[in-house]
This record gives structure tokens, C-alpha cells and sequence, in this order.
């Protein structure tokens, strides 16, 4: 009996011991995630004045429902215009949301009310080539190019905005590459 208790007492000292030396688990601090994307492929046919999606283009849309579908956002923000629309309108029928519309010459509006309405969850918006860099520097967050190029349809950048501290980005590619 005194030898079981010894034993007992010496793996307490010992698991206690293996324990001080441990740094405690960070945990996971909320942060608002906006997923930005430019529209897919549209029709250059000239003198169109607000384009629809090419057939490619409307693969493209697919393919980002299916990219972000799962990770259920809140809210869909998109531009004016068909082509925007488009992109995001697969996504809409899967989550059941309505998009908002916003102006994309006011970038900082459009990331405040993010910040303000949508601390901590999860949005979409789909812009433009010339307007998401401009967006993602509203966020605070340095832009990860100079520059979307003209046939660029795939970029999917994710900004995490902590509650405190700089945001951080992060750029994948969905869809089929062209």
C-alpha cells in the first residue's frame, strides 16, 4: 500500500512537472474574414455597355460557390454591374442571401460598414480588377500586387481582420485556370 502511494505521488510529481515547462495554447482569437474576388469572365464583344459572363465565365461562378459555399459567409457585396452579378449569383442561390450593393468608388465605406456590421463573421465581395487593390488597402491591409492584370479571373483573396492588430491576406486561385 505505502509503495502504490509513493508510486502514485512520484507520476503526480512528474506530470506536474512535465507541465511546467509547457507555454499555455494560444486560442483563436475572432476575426472578420472577407473574401474578395473579381468578377469571372465577361464578353468582350465591343461596345457592350454592361457585359454578361462568357460561358467560361459562368464555370468560373460555379466554381466559386463550390469554393466558398462551405465556408458560409453572411453576406455577398457586389457592384452594379450584370457581370458581377453573375459571379455571384450561384453562391446567393446556395446560401439563400441577398447581396448587397455597394459603390465601388468608396472603398473605405464599403470596409467600414464590414468592420461595423460584420465584426467576427464571414463576407463575399466581388468587384473588379481596378477596384479590389484599392479595396483591400481600405481593410488596412498592404495589397499583395501592384496590379490584377486584364485576363486575370482567379484570384481569391482572404483578409482576416483581428478585433485588434493589422489584418493579414492570403491569395489562392479557384476555378479553371486559363
Amino acid at each position: 500500500m505505502r509503495i502504490s502511494l509513493l508510486l502514485s505521488c512520484f507520476c503526480l510529481w512528474v506530470l506536474t512537472a512535465c507541465n511546467l515547462g509547457r507555454q499555455p495554447e494560444t486560442i483563436a482569437k475572432p476575426a472578420t474574414t472577407i473574401y474578395l474576388v473579381r468578377h469571372a469572365e465577361k464578353d468582350l464583344t465591343p461596345g457592350l455597355n454592361d457585359p454578361s459572363l462568357t460561358p467560361a465565365g459562368r464555370q468560373r461562378a460555379i466554381a466559386l460557390r463550390d469554393s466558398l459555399a462551405p465556408r458560409s459567409p453572411v453576406a455577398l457585396f457586389t457592384t452594379d454591374t450584370r457581370r458581377t452579378r453573375e459571379t455571384l449569383a450561384p453562391l446567393e442561390a446556395a446560401l439563400q442571401l441577398t447581396p448587397m450593393s455597394y459603390d465601388a468608388k468608396d472603398p473605405a465605406r464599403l470596409a467600414d460598414l464590414i468592420r461595423r456590421e460584420y465584426a467576427n463573421k464571414k463576407v463575399v465581395v466581388v468587384g473588379h480588377s481596378n477596384t479590389l487593390l484599392p479595396l483591400i488597402e481600405a481593410f488596412g491591409v498592404t495589397r499583395p500586387m501592384r496590379e490584377i492584370a486584364d485576363e486575370r479571373y482567379d484570384y481569391l483573396f482572404e483578409i482576416h481582420l483581428p478585433a485588434e492588430g493589422t489584418g493579414t491576406i492570403g491569395v489562392t486561385r479557384y476555378g479553371a485556370r486559363r
